[in-house]
């Protein structure tokens, strides 16, 4: 959360503050619920469990035997963990070090994948991932049965920092945050974009296969999106934060029939974005806090928010989260958005013809007492094509910010598993 809080505890107190500050439509206290179908084992962010911390998923298709496709997910420091479709772990992949002890180590944020990329000659499937300990990407090959484990990396091993110009800026963190991928039908040329944490920027790289099977990339272009905003009655308004930092952007998606890029700017809402990073963006929907004054307390760590002047929207609830895709058999489909604030997800229509407008919410609840829900969700992903016979109709996974068991003083999270075709029944 862009007030950078000191604990998960204390961001979800802010959450739960700033929610109960405004009133919900009547809608949301009557939206549908689905429950997950299964869950990953929780990963901890203490010592003991590696410092790891779920994030963000990508749902990888294994088009010769679906029922054995793979979810690839990140866990921040604990690096990246790849599950098949129970749930269970199938490769655990660390985060590389820094450069010395005294530098800051690998930390992977966010996942995204690219297909049919040619590595060494063949094509191949490449999971993409924003290292922001390192201010770098990294990619791995997709190799369902390689002995080992089905991701092998093949980073090039000069990619430079995105954003960072030494380690010296490496080290202060304002590095590689959200990404999300592109592949340009008309060009057949792949992409990253790549957001920076603690700004406003979003970066284009294009990848960059090298002669030796390896993948680099180069910045193509740079767009930074407002920090500040004029309100209707005409007063400035800024996102309260802790001094010096920017109302970032984290979730990220490209609509692949049109290039167009969602991108959620976490305390203001979501935008519309040529994935080109040309043109002008389009605020398609703001947070209810959107407009809302704020005092940041140095001891607390939090933003006391001020009187709501009424600007803000009706359907997120800061901040806006994971983003993720669902097409439909006509052709059309949804934007899903997660809303981490109430814990919701908030689903929009694709098509820019009708402005993405808003169709329905939902809410991923206990399915048993050993199979809770999600809160506080971060990333999510979706693929709308049949999964064997476990997820015939889709699968959806989300993060869940306060996986069970988890005691106050260890904070667990991980990722559930949802039945995509009973997310679409309600959102329809």
């Amino acid at each position: 959360m862009t007030t950078r809080l000191a604990s998960h505890a204390s961001a979800l107190a802010l959450c739960t503050t700033l929610a109960t500050s405004f009133a919900l439509p009547a809608q949301a206290s009557g939206i549908g619920n689905v429950r997950p179908k299964a869950e990953t084992a929780p990963v901890f962010d203490d010592e003991a469990g590696g410092n790891a911390n779920a994030d963000d998923p990508a749902i990888w298709r294994n088009a010769a035997d679906p029922g054995r496709s793979l979810v690839i997910a990140t866990a921040k420091q604990g690096g990246l963990r790849v599950y098949d479709l129970d749930a269970h772990q199938v490769q655990s992949i660390p985060a590389p070090a820094g450069p010395s002890a005294d530098d800051k180590p690998g930390r992977f944020n966010n996942v995204d994948l690219v297909h049919n990329l040619r590595l060494g000659g063949v094509r191949a499937d490449v999971a993409v991932v924003s290292d922001r300990g390192n201010d770098r990407l990294r990619i791995y090959r997709i190799d369902r049965d390689k002995p080992g484990g089905p991701l092998t990396d093949v980073t090039d091993p000069g990619a430079r920092p995105v954003f960072s110009a030494d380690q010296a800026e490496i080290n202060k963190q304002k590095t590689a945050y959200g990404l999300a991928t592109w592949t340009d039908r008309a060009t057949g040329r792949s992409y990253a974009l790549v957001s920076q944490r603690n700004r406003t920027r979003i970066a284009l790289l294009e990848l960059v296969p090298t002669a030796t099977g390896t993948v680099g990339y180069r910045q193509v272009r740079t767009l930074d999106l407002p920090a500040s905003f004029r309100l209707p009655d005409g007063t400035p308004w800024t996102p309260c934060a802790e001094p010096g930092e920017l109302p970032q952007v984290e979730g990220m998606v490209v609509d692949p029939a049109d290039g167009t890029l969602y991108a959620g700017q976490e305390d203001v809402g979501i935008w519309r974005i040529d994935a080109g990073l040309t043109g002008t963006p389009t605020l398609i929907d703001k947070v209810r806090e959107y407009g809302v004054p704020g005092t940041y307390d140095e001891q607390t760590e939090q933003c006391t928010p001020g009187i709501d002047p009424g600007f803000g929207g009706t359907h997120l609830t800061a901040d806006v989260e994971g983003l993720t895709l669902v097409d439909e058999p006509d052709g059309d489909g949804y934007l899903l958005a997660s809303s981490q604030g109430d814990n919701t997800f908030v689903a929009y229509d694709r098509e820019r013809d009708e402005d993405n407008e808003y169709e329905n919410a939902f809410r991923i609840v206990a399915a048993s007492t050993t199979l809770d829900g999600s809160e506080v969700c971060d990333g999510a992903a979706a693929l709308d094509a049949p999964l064997g016979r476990r997820y015939p109709n889709g699968l959806l996974v989300v993060q869940d910010g306060e996986e069970t068991p988890g005691d106050g003083d260890r904070e667990a999270t991980g990722f559930k598993f949802v039945d995509l075709g009973e997310v679409v029944d309600i959102i329809d």
